[in-house]
């Protein structure tokens, strides 16, 4: 019997329909579970475990390999500095610490509110930009310090409902890897990364 509410389910639905195997879809469909209850619970996992035909065990060995998939409470805001060699020579350390400081929240923790995680992070891909900040997976390229503290900041007083990795580019990031093409005018509203299938993106003009 699924615990799921009946649009999670349609969503499940059509996830499954895309793959040839339905255990193919475990991953996105471990996203949907994240996006139900806020991180994945046992009671996600054996939700999943049933549409794609595999046991809890094996779920769980997918979900544990991967960080991006929280197995514990997560605040509304995932905050992942990056520390890899191409960040930490430009200083994402020290943006990190800033973090940090700022949040009074240290490396894989949560404030007591619910509202704020932290986190360091491997490479994100996006070394030409270092330091590099996600929120909620929204990436940020050049940040600094002192940029990352108003972040920090704008998060905890504007608390917006949508995270757009082009509107956090402009006010918190530098130098980019690249210049970016079309405006991406949808954004994350959890923390887990914004698809638009699994119904965790939003519009900019939401926040």
């Amino acid at each position: 019997m699924s615990v799921w509410p009946e649009e999670v389910r349609a969503r499940a639905e059509s996830i499954v329909a895309r793959y040839p195997e339905r255990r193919s879809a475990v991953m996105p469909l471990l996203y949907l579970a994240m996006s139900v209850d806020g991180y994945l619970t046992p009671e996600g996992m054996e939700e999943v475990a049933e549409w794609t035909g595999i046991t809890p065990a094996q779920v769980g060995s997918v979900a544990s390999f991967y960080t991006m998939f929280k197995r514990e409470r997560t605040g509304r805001y995932l905050v992942s500095c990056c520390t890899s060699i191409s960040c930490m020579l430009l200083g994402g350390d020290d943006v990190l610490s800033a973090v940090e400081d700022e949040s009074g929240v240290p490396h894989g923790e949560t404030d007591d509110e619910g509202l704020l995680s932290v986190e360091h992070v491997e490479c994100l891909g996006a070394c030409g930009g270092a330091p590099a900040v996600q929120v909620n997976y929204e990436l940020i390229e050049g940040v600094n310090p002192e940029k990352a503290r108003e972040l920090v900041r704008w998060l905890q007083s504007a608390r917006p409902t949508v995270v757009n990795t082009d509107e956090m580019q402009e006010l918190f990031g530098g130098r980019r890897s690249f210049d970016w093409a079309i405006r991406d005018e949808v954004g994350a509203i959890g923390p887990y990364p914004a698809f638009q299938p699994l119904g965790t993106a939003g519009s900019e003009g939401s926040s």
